[in-house]
């Protein structure tokens, strides 16, 4: 064989090393599950930090969860009283209640999807539309105003007076319905039912 022949058959041979060695890089890196943003070397057998450690799609909300809630801690620098860091706080022990759950792993989920919706929300890291005024009979304390945010799920923050109440899309077989912690706002062609409390009357409003 020439020598021109050689180095192709070594230079062939490098070249399909390589990209076996590349090869079994990449499929020990897709067989590495994802990291949380918190280390997984003590967490507890049985705990729900280990079901998240021990599940790809749970970490990557649990980081970006992580971006989110740095994001929202930058916008709430002036915010009087501090409650960002203490909610925080209270949302984890939720998660960490999900134990409790029939389906642990959908709860651990939901848990996440909806306190990323929230920040965003809350702390308007996403676009907002709004405000939209529903004008609820003919006082001016009836009056609602709500911002809708481009959430995943989508969420609107709803004011009345001096209460606030964070709302969530539900399913609805006509209009856009969304449910908060007792409050409801549904709206169909312009006009909104609204329940402001657990035990309080629905009222109709019209969009303004």
């Amino acid at each position: 064989m020439r020598h021109g022949g050689v180095k192709r058959v070594v230079a062939m041979t490098a070249f399909a090393a390589a990209a076996a060695a590349a090869g079994a890089a990449s499929a020990a890196q897709a067989a590495t599950p994802a990291q949380p943003s918190f280390s997984c070397a003590k967490v507890k057998a049985g705990s729900i930090e280990q079901t998240i450690c021990q599940d790809a799609e749970l970490a990557t909300l649990d980081n970006r969860l992580a971006a989110v809630y740095a994001a929202a801690t930058r916008k709430a620098v002036d915010e009087h009283p501090p409650v960002l860091k203490a909610e925080q706080r209270g949302w984890i022990k939720g998660r960490n209640d999900c134990w409790k759950a029939p389906d642990r792993r959908d709860c651990v989920q939901t848990q996440y999807v909806q306190r990323i919706a929230e920040l965003q929300a809350r702390y308007r890291l996403v676009p907002g539309i709004g405000p939209v005024r529903y004008a609820c009979g003919g006082s001016p304390a009836d009056e609602v105003v709500a911002t809708y945010f481009q959430t995943d799920p989508p969420t609107l923050i709803a004011e009345r007076g001096d209460s606030t109440s964070l709302m969530f899309v539900q399913r609805s077989g006509s209009g856009a319905r969304y449910e908060g912690r007792n409050t409801l706002l549904w709206e169909h062609q312009g006009e909104a039912l609204i329940r402001w409390g657990d035990s309080a009357p629905e009222m109709t409003c019209r969009k303004q």
